[in-house]
C-alpha cells in the first residue's frame, strides 16, 4: 500500500471534516453513534456510533423506521439487499472507492475505508487522525487522543514464534481502533496485516512482514487477524450458520495479493512489474499464507496488489480473485485493491491499452469490491486524487462495459462487512471504550515484553552479555542510533507511541555514561531512507561509515564492545561475528515505542533472550547471484540462479539461518521416540506420481504419493519433546518443529517448518512439549503438477536450535 507522509497542522484541520463521515458525525450526510460531542473550532458535532440511530435520521428530516436496512429484526442479508436497492446507480458508483460518497436522501453517511494498524494505530491514510499537542485549540471540549500503542514491528515480533503474543497485540490494537471509532477520530476497518513472503534478502519492506517461511508467515495472520476481529463467544459460526453473519470487533485485511515482494529495484518497480511465477511455487510459497489468512483466520478482506502476475494484473485477474480467493477458500468479506493499483492498469502498466472505463469494468468483473485511491491527497500538480472506479465507474456503465448487477455484488460484500462491526447498529460491549482504554499499563506492558521476546542474541563470546550493572558501573555509548528518532524505532506504518524511550535512555536506567568506560555498547544498523516502501536494498551490508566506525571502536576499547542492530532485513555482518574485540551481537529489529527499555533489559539481564531468525542472515555476495526479478524459489540451473529462503538455499553464503538464536543459557532436546510407520488406506483414485531424482534405483511403490484434496487427511503424528534448560537462568524457549522429505524425492524443499511452541523453562528445569501433526499438513509437499502430495517413503521429524538436535523418522506407505 502506498505510504503516505504525516499531512501538516493545517491539513490537520482541513481533514477533520473529511473524519465526521467515518465518524457518522451528524451533518447532511453523516450519522454515527453515542453521545460524545467533537469540537472543531468551538463548534460541537455530534458524534453517533451506528447509522441507525432514530434521533440521527430525525435529523436528516428521515423517519428511520420507514428503512428495512436499519430493521435489526431482519437478516444482514435482507437489509442490505434493502439498502442496496435503495440507492441509484449514480450513487452506487461513488460507494465503489475508499472514500465514500453516501446518499443523505436515504440516511446513508460516507465511510472511509481506510485504515491502518500494521503494529498499532497508524496515522497513514485518511482516517485515524491524533490529536496535535501543539494546537490544543483545534479540541477543545473533546477528548484528545494524542497518542496509541505503538508495538514492535512484526518482523520482530514474529522472531519470537509466539503465537499467543501475536493474537494478544492484535486484540489490544482493536481495543484502541474501537475507542477511536467511538471518539469520532478512525474507522472500523484495518488494512493490515502485510503477510507477503520475504523471498529476497534486499526486499525493502522486509520489517513490514513476518519473514521468509510461508506457514510462519500464515500461522502470523491468522493469530492477528483473531485478535483483531474475534468477539469472545462469536469466534466461530454453529453448525448450519451463516458466517457472513458473524460478528467483528474490527477488520482486518490481509495484504498484498500475490507475488509480490518487489518495489523499487533496479529501474523494476511493483507499479510495472510482470511477476513471472510457475504454479508450483504459486501455492506453495506465494498463495499459502493468504490460504491460511482466509480458511483459518476468517479475515473480512483481502487486498490485491499492484503488480502483475503473468502478465494480467493482480487486481484485474478473476482466477485469483473470484476463483481463488472468494470460491475455493470462500471469503467472507471484500476484496479492496492497493492504492491506486487500478490506475496503475492504465497510467504504468498500460494492460492491453485500456482505458481508465475498461480498467475499471476489468478489475470489478474480476472479484474487486473496493477501489483504494489517494482520493485524500493532490498529485503533483496539487490537482485531487479520485478513486479511479467513482471516477470511471459510470463511464463504463454507459458505454456497456460494466453491469449494475457487478456493482451490486461489490456492495453487498463491503456492507455485510460493516453490518458485522455493527456499524449500523453498534456493539453493545464495546460502545463505552475510549481514551481510557488507549494506552493503558497493560498494552504497555504488552508493547515491552513483545520487543523483549523479539530480540535475537546472534554472539556472545565468553558470555560477555548480560551486563552485570553493580560491577560495570558507567558504559560508553556510541553510534548513530544512540538517540534513534521515533522514526527508527518505530518503523513504517505507525502512530505517536504512548512513550518513546530511545536507547540511551533504556540504558541510563541502569547505569551511567563515560566515555572512559571499559564497556561499549555501539547502536547502529539501517533506517527507513534505506528499507521501506517504495525502495528496496542495493546490498545487504551496513553502510560503509559505521562498517569502519564499528571496527575503529572495537580496536580502541580495552575490552571487547557490544554491538547492538536495528534493521528490518537480514545484515552481512560478517566483519563483526568473526572480530573477536566484537564480543556480542544483538539484533533488535525496529522495537516499538518501548523498545529502549526492551533493549536494556535484554542487556543487563532482567530478560533472557529468546528470539529466533524468521529470515536467512545472508552474506552479501549471495545476492550477486541473481536478481530480484526471478521468481523462482529453487535453484535455476540454465542459470546459474541459488535456491532461495532456507528451504530451497543450503550453500555457503548464510552468516545465519533461519530459526537461528542464542540464549544466555542452553536448551537441550530430547524425544522418547525412534520412529513410527503409518499406512494410509486410499481410496476414489488419489494416488499422484511424483518426481523422483535421477539415479534412484529402487522401484517406485504402486502408490508413491495421494493428492491431499479429497483425501479426509485425519491421520496424525504425535511425540513429546523434553526441553531441558542446563543453565542457571530461566528463560522462554521457541521449540521449532521442522519436516523432511523423503531423501530419495526430487525438487522438494530441504526442510520446512510445521509446527511451534514457545515455553518457559526455569532454569535447571525440563519440560515436556507435546506435538500432533497432521499428516497432510505436515509431510504434504507442493509437486510440479501443483498438487499437494503426502509422498510415500520415509520422512524425517527434526527438532533443533543452536545447541541441540533430535529427529525421528515417519515411514509412510499407502494401501490401495
Amino acid at each position: 500500500m502506498a505510504s503516505s507522509s504525516s499531512p501538516s497542522h493545517l491539513h490537520l484541520f482541513i481533514l477533520f471534516f473529511a473524519i465526521a463521515a467515518s465518524s457518522l458525525l451528524s451533518t447532511a450526510t453523516s450519522s454515527r453513534a453515542s453521545p460524545a460531542d467533537t469540537a472543531v473550532g468551538g463548534i460541537a458535532a455530534k458524534v453517533y456510533n451506528k447509522v441507525c440511530d432514530a434521533t440521527r435520521f430525525a435529523g436528516l428530516g428521515l423517519n428511520m423506521t420507514e428503512f428495512r436496512y436499519c430493521d435489526a429484526s431482519l437478516p444482514y442479508a435482507d437489509r442490505v439487499r434493502d439498502l442496496i436497492g435503495r440507492m441509484t446507480v449514480e450513487e452506487k458508483v461513488g460507494a465503489l472507492g475508499d472514500w465514500t460518497d453516501g446518499a443523505a436522501r436515504i440516511g446513508l453517511p460516507a465511510y472511509r475505508w481506510w485504515s491502518e494498524a500494521l503494529h498499532g494505530l497508524s496515522s497513514t491514510g485518511p482516517t485515524t487522525k491524533f490529536d496535535d499537542l501543539a494546537t490544543p485549540h483545534l479540541h477543545s471540549g473533546v477528548s484528545a487522543v494524542y497518542n496509541a500503542t505503538v508495538f514492535a514491528n512484526v518482523i520482530n515480533s514474529v522472531a519470537s514464534f509466539n503465537e499467543t503474543l501475536w493474537k494478544s497485540i492484535g486484540q489490544a490494537v482493536s481495543t484502541e481502533a474501537r475507542a477511536m471509532y467511538n471518539m469520532g477520530k478512525g474507522g472500523l476497518t484495518y488494512w493490515s496485516p502485510n503477510i507477503n513472503v520475504v523471498r529476497d534478502p534486499r526486499w525493502g519492506r522486509a520489517l513490514e512482514t513476518p519473514g521468509e517461511d510461508p506457514y510462519v508467515v500464515g500461522r502470523y495472520a491468522v493469530n492477528f487477524v483473531r485478535g483483531m476481529q474475534d468477539i469472545p463467544g462469536h469466534e466461530a459460526v454453529a453448525a448450519g450458520g451463516d458466517p457472513n453473519t458473524r460478528p467483528l470487533k474490527t477488520s482486518a485485511c490481509c495484504k498484498h495479493y500475490a507475488a509480490y515482494d518487489l518495489d523499487d529495484w533496479h529501474n523494476h518497480t511493483r507499479f510495472e512489474f510482470d511477476a513471472r511465477v510457475d504454479e508450483r511455487d504459486m501455492v506453495e510459497t506465494f498463495q499459502r499464507p493468504f490460504e491460511m489468512c482466509v480458511r483459518d483466520g476468517d479475515v473480512s478482506s483481502v487486498m490485491c496488489s499492484y503488480n502483475r502476475v503473468n502478465g494480467i494484473p493482480a487486481c484485474a485477474d478473476a482466477r485469483l480473485l473470484s476463483q481463488t480467493i472468494r470460491r475455493d477458500w470462500g471469503l467472507h468479506g471484500y476484496i479492496v485493491s492497493d492504492c491506486d493499483a487500478v490506475r496503475v492498469m492504465t497510467d504504468n502498466a498500460t494492460w492491453l491499452g485500456y482505458t481508465g472505463a475498461e480498467a475499471s469494468a476489468a478489475a470489478l468483473k474480476a472479484g474487486l469490491d473496493l477501489d483504494c485511491g489517494e482520493s485524500w491527497k493532490n498529485d503533483t500538480d496539487g490537482h485531487p486524487l479520485m478513486d479511479f472506479l467513482t471516477t470511471y465507474g459510470m463511464e463504463a456503465v454507459n458505454k456497456g462495459k460494466m453491469r449494475e448487477s457487478d456493482i451490486d455484488n461489490a456492495l453487498t460484500n463491503q456492507y455485510m462487512t460493516l453490518m458485522r462491526l455493527g456499524y449500523f447498529d453498534d456493539i453493545a460491549q464495546y460502545s463505552s471504550l475510549g481514551r481510557q482504554n488507549i494506552c493503558t499499563d497493560e498494552h504497555k506492558s504488552l508493547a515491552l515484553d513483545g520487543a523483549r521476546q523479539g530480540i535475537v542474541l546472534l554472539k556472545n563470546d565468553n558470555k560477555l552479555l548480560p551486563l552485570d550493572a553493580n560491577k560495570v558501573g558507567f558504559v560508553n555509548v556510541r553510534g548513530p542510533h544512540v538517540q534513534a528518532p521515533e522514526k527508527i524505532m518505530d518503523g513504517d506504518y505507525t502512530g505517536p507511541p504512548c512513550r518513546y524511550v530511545t536507547p540511551r535512555q533504556g540504558v541510563s536506567k541502569y547505569v551511567r555514561f563515560s566515555h572512559r568506560a571499559n564497556t561499549t555498547i555501539y547502536f547502529g544498523g539501517l533506517n527507513l531512507n534505506i528499507e521501506r516502501e517504495g525502495n528496496d536494498r542495493e546490498d545487504i551490508l551496513l553502510p560503509k561509515n559505521q562498517t569502519e566506525e564499528i571496527i575503529r571502536v572495537a580496536k580502541a576499547s580495552p575490552n571487547p564492545i557490544i554491538l547492538v542492530i536495528l534493521s528490518g532485513g537480514g545484515i552481512d555482518v560478517s566483519f563483526a561475528q568473526n572480530n573477536p574485540k566484537i564480543g556480542a551481537i544483538l539484533w533488535a529489529g525496529y522495537p516499538g515505542g518501548e523498545g529502549g527499555n526492551a533493549i536494556a533489559d535484554v542487556i543487563f539481564g532482567k530478560h533472557n533472550p529468546s528470539g529466533r531468525l524468521p529470515l536467512t542472515w545472508f552474506k552479501n555476495k549471495y545476492i550477486y547471484q541473481l536478481p530480484m526479478t526471478s521468481m523462482d524459489l529453487r535453484p535455476v540451473a540454465k542459470h546459474g540462479y541459488p535456491g532461495r529462503t532456507y528451504k530451497f538455499y543450503n550453500g555457503p553464503d548464510v552468516l545465519y539461518p533461519f530459526g537461528y538464536g542464542l540464549s544466555y543459557t542452553k536448551f537441550l532436546y530430547e524425544m522418547g521416540t525412534n520412529g513410527t510407520a503409518l499406512t494410509v488406506p486410499v481410496s476414489g483414485g488419489h494416488c499422484k506420481k511424483l518426481s523422483y531424482k535421477s539415479g534412484v534405483s529402487s522401484a517406485a511403490p504402486a502408490c508413491p504419493a495421494i493428492n491431499v484434496n479429497g483425501h479426509a487427511c485425519t491421520e496424525t503424528v504425535s511425540f513429546n519433546v523434553s526441553v531441558t534448560n542446563g543453565g542457571d537462568t530461566g528463560g522462554s524457549h521457541p521449540v521449532i518443529v521442522f519436516s523432511k522429505p523423503p531423501a530419495e524425492v526430487d525438487d522438494a524443499p530441504i526442510k520446512q517448518v510445521v509446527a511451534f511452541r514457545s515455553v518457559f523453562v526455569p532454569a535447571w528445569s525440563t519440560v515436556s512439549v507435546s506435538f500432533e501433526l497432521n499428516v497432510c499438513k505436515a509431510f504434504g509437499i507442493v509437486e510440479k503438477t501443483a498438487y499437494t502430495v503426502v509422498p510415500s517413503g520415509v520422512s524425517t521429524v527434526l527438532v533443533e536450535n543452536v545447541d541441540s538436535s533430535v529427529s525421528f523418522p515417519v515411514k509412510i506407505s499407502f494401501s490401495v
